[in-house]
């Protein structure tokens, strides 16, 4: 099987929501999954790894933890979903996308193993979109002898395909609202859900968290045996400060006194705390034996890079991508704009999934943008443009209506002035289409 004919069996086998936490997950558990890689040896436990789980946070966590394990010489892998522009960001070896080749390669054995273990019945089921790319990430990993991988969940934790994993350190960022229809509508259930992947003898690394997250987290930390690096209480940040517009953070450990200075360039005061989480799982490493000086820690936090997240395309106007599609994410989005924009005209490009809180989204972003552009994403997922429009344009003093992505920002490039910022948000697909679409001005297929 070609590379194309590998994304389009795969895209037929459903979109990304048909992953383990919906119906068929519930009934089949994680036993897909398993018996999947029970039959390709178990390359998930060949590998020493992070899991990486939590609302918002956890794509940024990853990458700066990969970054870190890679600056101090380790091979890494890093597995993360969803993609942007093209499936093979999700599998990553030392920074770099697996290659049409090897993905093409790597699926054509999972789908043989899958139709042997179909005919034999030993799966009641085909294996998930999601099911096939994780076990896609865990086959080309251990083949590649990838020596430390890091791991983002998909969707919540218990039932996530990811969740096979036994890994040397687990990492739950911050717990929000979002998924409610799959994860439940209340914090504490959406925080256990995330809990579920804490293990017996596993570390956690826990970000601060609401106090009825953080009570549920900690509850079945206790339960299984789990060690909790709560970053809360380790450490503390003793100054933070901006420089040449990047946030900078001195981060002290509370009980050794050891300190580091951290400087990322992802955008927003939030990312020094998702820089923490991978500071903290460095930590541990280090205390396990690993060999991560802390100027590998240090520089791997200063490297990491991870797109569509208050993404800076061009200037004068200034054209920026964030993938805010949950209140959480609009309140940090909203918080960015006051403290770097304020004064200034805003355009937001906005478009938006159907199962997301748009009206609460709405309600923080609208009443800071000078006008509202509303578009609609090329994925099945999409709320109509209409319909998005009836639900949130109250909030906004200034809305026009362009389905299509690409004319909705070419209409705000043509109507902005120099000084004035455009956003792109609402939807990591709608990120992804326009982020081609600026490299690549042609449109682009749904997915």
């Amino acid at each position: 099987m070609n590379y194309e004919a590998a994304v389009r069996y795969l895209l037929s086998l459903g979109r990304e929501l048909a992953a383990p936490t919906q119906a068929a997950a519930a009934k089949f558990d994680l036993e897909n999954i398993s018996v999947l890689l029970e039959r390709l040896g178990r390359p998930d436990r060949a590998i020493p790894s992070a899991h990486i789980a939590g609302t918002n946070g956890k794509g940024s966590t990853a990458a700066f933890l990969e970054s870190i394990v890679r600056c101090a010489g380790f091979r890494t892998g890093l597995n993360t979903s969803p993609h942007l522009e093209k499936i093979n960001e999700r599998i990553r070896i030392n920074g770099k996308e697996i290659s049409d080749d090897a993905f093409a390669r790597t699926f054509t054995r999972i789908q043989a193993l899958n139709e042997e273990l179909l005919a034999a019945g030993k799966l009641r089921a085909h294996p998930t979109y999601f099911e096939c790319v994780t076990a896609m990430a865990f086959e080309y990993f251990a083949r590649e002898r990838v020596e430390f991988a890091v791991f983002e969940v998909g969707l919540g934790g218990r039932l996530d395909a990811t969740n096979v994993l036994k890994p040397t350190v687990s990492v739950i960022t911050r717990v929000d609202f979002d998924h409610e229809n799959f994860l439940g509508h209340s914090l504490e259930e959406i925080a256990a859900e995330k809990a579920g992947i804490v293990k017996k003898a596993v570390p956690l690394v826990l970000a601060e968290q609401r106090p009825e997250a953080r009570e549920v987290i900690l509850a079945r930390a206790a339960e299984v045996g789990s060690r909790v690096i709560d970053t809360a209480t380790a450490f503390r940040i003793e100054k933070e400060w901006v420089e040449n517009g990047c946030n900078r953070a001195r981060v002290r450990e509370n009980v050794s006194g050891w300190s580091i200075e951290i400087a990322p360039q992802l955008p927003g005061r939030f990312q020094i705390q998702n820089a923490l989480n991978a500071v903290a799982a460095a930590r541990y490493l280090q205390e396990r034996g690993y060999r991560i000086a802390d100027e590998a820690i240090a520089r791997g936090i200063a490297e990491a890079v991870w797109p569509g997240r208050l993404e800076k395309l061009k200037a004068e106007p200034d054209v920026y991508l964030d993938g805010a599609h949950n209140p959480s994410a609009a309140r940090e989005l909203a918080a960015f704009w006051e403290q770097h924009l304020a004064g200034r005209k805003i355009w937001l490009v906005f478009g938006a999934l159907r199962d997301k809180a748009v009206d609460e989204i709405a309600g923080v972003l609208f009443p800071l943008a000078a006008e509202v552009i509303f578009t609609q994403p090329s994925t099945t997922r999409a709320i109509s443009v209409a319909q998005l429009a009836e639900i949130t344009s109250h909030h906004a003093s200034n809305f026009t209506i362009i389905p299509e992505p690409e004319r909705a920002l070419e209409y705000a490039l043509e109507k902005a002035a120099a000084n004035d910022v455009i956003f792109v948000a609402g939807s990591l697909y709608l990120v992804g289409q326009l982020r081609h679409y600026w490299k690549n001005p042609s449109p682009v297929a749904a997915r």
